[in-house]
């Protein structure tokens, strides 16, 4: 008997339904990087890389400005 649990297929949206899904992240986020509070360059950030089967959903997503999130890369590669 097998312990793996089964695998959900991503989500991964069309480029237009995945550029409405990044402005509700940013007005969610109140247009602030979620890291050190700026308010210029924010990008949006998938927690879980697409790499890693992380998928395009809200709770996936956070705002943050181009230096945190080359940071976030950086710590997690």
């Amino acid at each position: 008997m097998s312990s793996n649990r089964p695998t959900l297929p991503r989500v991964r949206l069309d480029a237009a339904s995945y550029e409405s899904l990044r402005q509700q992240v940013l007005h969610r986020d109140g247009w602030r990087c979620q890291s050190c509070g700026t308010m210029s360059n924010l990008e949006v950030h998938h927690k879980e890389f697409r790499s890693r089967l992380g998928d395009d959903s809200e709770a996936n997503l956070i705002t943050l400005c181009a230096v945190c999130h080359a940071k976030a890369h950086r710590a997690r590669s």
